[in-house]
């Protein structure tokens, strides 16, 4: 009976909480502490603020934390497969939705506009990026990492990976 309840407590959290962690925490509270009584208010607020803590999904970190501290990690697992859950459903509706008419006009119109869009917002987050740098670390410091890093993936094929690690090295030692 434990899995059911923590498996519908967190799909319904999440199939309603659109938008993602934020919208889904309120509906997560009332399903832990008002309706199962699992965690008190001040415990879910202390969880809550150690999964912010923490790199990752705030949802996922509270299913898991929940169901472990409910069930075990049978728990655990059940808990995190239904906050995945409506996602994973609504993304393979879609995609079968996308896939069945991506010979149509309409949708090849549609993924047209959609690239221009995800270009724009790439290019607002690099600038973003660029203008924090520049007032951060001066003109020099952000124009010797962008031409290091263009160089180094662009002409010598380097691992995007290598050259993150290489400039957080390099502020490390230099920025810090």
């Amino acid at each position: 009976m434990i899995y059911w309840q923590l498996f519908m407590a967190f799909f319904v959290s999440n199939i309603l909480g659109y938008g993602g962690g934020p919208a889904s925490i309120p509906l997560i509270q009332k399903e832990v502490v008002d309706r199962y009584g699992w965690l008190t208010v001040n415990e879910f607020s202390e969880m809550l603020a150690i999964g912010n803590a923490l790199p990752g999904p705030i949802a996922t970190k509270m299913a898991g934390f929940i169901g472990y501290q409910e069930a075990g990690i049978l728990g655990a697992f059940v808990s995190l497969l239904a906050t995945i859950a409506p996602s994973v459903i609504l993304l393979v509706v879609l995609l079968r939705i996308l896939y069945k008419y991506k010979d149509s006009p309409n949708v090849k119109k549609m993924t047209n506009f959609i690239r221009p869009v995800i270009a724009v917002l790439l290019g607002v987050m690099a600038y973003d990026f660029f203008a924090s740098s520049y007032v951060d670390s001066g003109v020099w410091q952000t124009l010797f990492l962008i031409v290091t890093s263009f160089v180094l993936m662009e002409r010598l094929r380097v691992h995007p990976a290598i050259v993150i690690v290489g400039a957080l090295a390099y502020g490390a030692i230099f920025l810090a």
